[in-house]
């Protein structure tokens, strides 16, 4: 699959569900070295992730990719299916002659990564999954489906406050202002279809996984912040527990936007894990519950 330049993002052609469904992927890269992906959660895109890869150009090839629905990356077939988006990762790698990369997901982002691991394990070298969301307890998991019940009904307009502050908290800490802003220009600039197909799909496909990260075969760092309560650090220490060569990180006094709010400690500990490549899957520590 060929790969088209464009001004600004470029992009990269791709097949969905079997070769069925045709699109494309937009994506930023930068640097030189082992290849990193950087997949963004719901209702962001590419540039999310700019604290980031400033940091990882340094040292790697970084390709910060809008997930499909968001940016300039096409829709997803409705309804949406986990597979798609981990097709579009797979489709990208193709169309840049990437035959294995790091992926970094956020959020939404972790289960697409986490997808594409457990599915293709020999395209992933290193999987990093940053707040992400694993068998949500019952009083969640009726929070998170009402939240996509009234995205069908509202519109995407009227979840952003409510969204911003569970992120950053209400009303946000004078340190955290600038984040917000950024983050909600993303969510009013988001396309509204995408967003919804999006996240109707992330709040069902907590528990997809519970079983299967039992054979997960890259290196994981299960990393997510100590006051994110929909991706708690209860979810990542369970993860890591199950996944044979997986860690857990708590960032200390962090919410769920924690490579946007803190960005210095973040790209600390993903330049950390990552330059561990060579280190073989059984040496890596497991994080206990």
């Amino acid at each position: 699959m060929a790969e088209v330049a464009d001004a600004g993002r470029r992009h990269a052609a791709v097949r969905l569900r079997g070769g069925a469904v045709e699109g494309s992927v937009a994506y930023l890269r930068a640097g030189q070295g082992a290849p990193v992906v950087l997949i963004h959660g719901v209702g962001m895109h590419a540039d999310v992730w700019r604290p980031q890869v400033r940091v990882l150009a340094a040292h790697h090839d970084v390709i910060s990719m809008d997930m499909l629905g968001h940016g300039e990356s096409t829709l997803p077939p409705d309804p949406a299916r986990l597979e798609d988006y981990g097709e579009a990762v797979v489709g990208l790698l193709d169309a840049l002659g990437i035959q294995r990369a790091a992926l970094v997901g956020h959020s939404m982002g972790a289960l697409v990564a986490m997808q594409v691991a457990l599915r293709h394990p020999a395209r992933v070298a290193r999987l990093v999954a940053m707040n992400a969301v694993f068998c949500r307890p019952p009083e969640l998991k009726r929070a998170v489906e009402a939240r996509a019940d009234e995205l069908d009904q509202k519109g995407v307009a009227a979840s952003i406050d409510p969204t911003l502050a569970r992120w950053f908290g209400d009303p946000v800490p004078d340190g955290l202002v600038e984040a917000s802003a950024l983050t909600r220009a993303a969510l009013e600039q988001v396309r509204p279809e995408g967003y919804r197909l999006t996240y109707r799909l992330f709040a069902s496909s907590d528990a997809v996984f519970a079983e299967a990260l039992r054979q997960l075969v890259p290196p994981a760092l299960f990393f997510t912040a100590e006051h994110d309560a929909n991706s708690s650090p209860a979810m990542s220490l369970e993860m890591a527990a199950r996944a044979p060569g997986g860690r857990a990180e708590i960032l200390a006094g962090a919410r769920h936007m924690m490579a946007l709010t803190h960005p210095d400690a973040v790209n600390r500990s993903l330049l950390a894990f990552l330059a561990e490549a060579q280190a073989p899957a059984a040496s890596l520590a497991r994080a206990e519950p």
